[in-house]
């Protein structure tokens, strides 16, 4: 049943995506109510939380926090964007990968239209992101109805659509941009520096009063119109409408576009932007001397050169700004640190007698090892795609060894991440003398430089996965981890889990280094476990048959 067109073919192919996401997410959401009702136990509580939710309103604005849906609103609905990962990397894919690896003439050498072809992939993307929706919203009922919280199915199913269409409003992004690129790789990691930039958008009106008219440019404002989990608040569907129509706009430019160009060509652009053609020498006709050339680390490097930029360009402008923030918010913040929830919240996050400004600058720096952990996601779901579609082959039919080939590509993998660690740490402290926050200078180093095992390690695990799983499983499963991991360190703290449980997770040993430093013996334990997932990542490439 599943290959008697080209929508169900690639509706299958998401098929662990869909469960993966959908139950991480809903899960996500089901703790998170579950514990919710001790946060709120009584009125000195609720109290503390409804001052400490004011103080953090430029993340988020707080209504009805001490409600179930309220409070699961505020936390819990700017970390859920991370979804969008997925549908970046898989519209980036479904066309301008499909001609990368050669398949799409396949298909359209059968009595397929290009439109069709286009309609069908895309079709299946979008029922995939409402299978997610639809999960994320059924699990979340199911805790709100366990703890007679304030919302229905209705609502949370509403919830659900909400998140979906966002996410679809970022793969329609990544689909227009991958006509204007000549891989995939490029519209991905574009489409990421984008979501990141749309978020921080997003907060200005939040931090700066008046400026409503420049976060509306950004798609995340209308996706946090809508507060379904809230019935006081609702639903807004002009807000729904609007993502609606930037789906249809984007998808039907690509799609138009896409119909008109050549296979494997990017679209042409206006005569008076193109350049001149040159007459190029037959000695020049091949880049026989190029530097990219050189060695396969050099060639690895050239080709990630884009993507990179791109993610220095999101991570190192997110931690900027969150400075930024923080100074801005410190007069609020200092009343607060007496606060019996916000002592709560710097035990959990391990802030001991720290300030609050350090404090929740600390909890920000969190998410930053997750930012280089989803480029690394992308990164190794680069590698496995060169197996699978054949262009490992071209380079081993030289006199170049397995091991060479793998130690190549993941070393110019470790310079990119480090480029993007030595960026952040740079950005975060030019941020900091210029908004005068005063942070401890090793700490910070720590903080940024430490990030960097957690990204090579998801990287190694990527590598070690793709030996035996495609492409489209092995990112799956990834970006899955990245989500239960999380998981584990977010919420598992909330739900009184044991530290050996908490363990499990890579955040766990990141620790909290703008406050207590580095944790020397914990890097070093992440740096083991990616150099044994390398290790038999490449024992296991060097006797394997190439492409199965």
């Amino acid at each position: 049943m599943w290959f008697k067109n080209v929508y169900l073919k690639t509706l299958r192919e998401t098929r662990i995506a869909i469960l993966g996401w959908g139950i991480g997410m809903g899960l996500l959401m089901y703790a998170v109510l579950a514990a919710v009702n001790s946060l709120i136990a009584t009125p000195a509580a609720r109290a503390s939380l409804v001052s400490l939710a004011d103080s953090f309103a430029w993340l988020a604005e707080p209504v009805h926090i001490d409600t179930p849906g309220g409070y699961l609103t505020w936390k819990y609905g700017f970390t859920v964007l991370v979804i969008c990962i997925w549908p970046l990397l898989v519209c980036s894919r479904i066309l301008r990968g499909e001609e990368e690896r050669g398949s799409l003439d396949v298909v359209l050498a059968t009595p397929q239209s290009r439109v069709s072809v286009a309609l069908q992939k895309l079709a299946a993307v979008l029922t995939a992101l409402l299978g997610m929706g639809l999960l994320i919203g059924l699990l979340t009922a199911l805790a709100g109805s366990r703890i007679n919280a304030n919302f229905n199915t209705g609502d949370a199913i509403l919830f659900g659509l909400n998140i979906a269409l966002i996410s679809a409003v970022f793969g329609s992004i990544a689909l227009f941009l991958s006509q204007f690129t000549e891989n995939r790789r490029v519209a991905s990691g574009i489409t990421g520096g984008l979501l990141v930039l749309a978020i921080a958008v997003d907060m200005v009106h939040r931090v700066i009063p008046n400026t409503d008219w420049f976060s509306r440019l950004s798609p995340v404002y209308y996706y946090n119109l809508s507060k379904p989990l809230i019935p006081s608040y609702g639903t807004n569907v002009g807000a729904l409408l609007v993502m609606v129509v930037l789906c249809v706009i984007l998808d039907g430019a690509a799609i138009w576009l896409f119909a008109r160009r050549d296979i494997g060509r990017t679209v042409a652009g206006f005569s008076w932007l193109q350049r001149p053609e040159r007459a190029i020498q037959p000695a020049q006709a091949l880049p026989a001397n190029a530097w990219s050339l050189r060695s396969l680390y050099t060639r690895s490097l050239a080709r990630i050169v884009v993507p990179t930029l791109w993610w220095t360009l999101a991570i190192a402008g997110f931690a900027a700004w969150m400075v930024a923030i923080v100074k801005q918010t410190e007069g609020k913040l200092a009343s607060l640190e007496n606060s019996s929830y916000l002592g709560t919240l710097l035990s959990k996050v391990g802030g001991g007698s720290a300030t609050a400004n350090d404090t929740l600058l600390s909890f920000i720096f969190a998410f930053l090892p997750l930012l280089l952990m989803a480029f690394a996601v992308t990164q190794a779901s680069s590698w496995a795609a060169d197996e699978e579609e054949g262009r490992l082959e071209l380079i081993l039919a030289t006199p170049q060894s397995r091991l060479r080939v793998l130690l190549g590509r993941f070393a110019a993998l470790t310079t990119a991440t480090i480029f993007i660690g030595v960026l952040t740490l740079a950005a975060t402290a030019i941020a900091a003398a210029a908004s005068g926050l005063t942070l401890d200078g090793g700490n910070l180093v720590a903080a940024t430089l430490g990030m960097i095992p957690l990204g090579l390690l998801v990287a190694a695990i990527g590598y070690l996965l793709s030996g035996w799983l495609r492409t489209v499983v092995d990112t799956g499963i990834l970006s899955f981890l990245l989500v239960i991991w999380f998981f584990i360190t977010f919420v598992g703290p909330e739900l009184s889990w044991p530290d050996s449980t908490l363990r499990f997770s890579p955040f766990y040993y990141y620790g909290t280094p703008l406050l207590h430093g580095l944790l020397v013996g914990d890097t070093i334990f992440i740096l083991a476990l990616g150099a044994v997932a390398l290790a038999v990542a490449t024992w296991r490439f060097m006797r394997k048959d190439i492409a199965r």
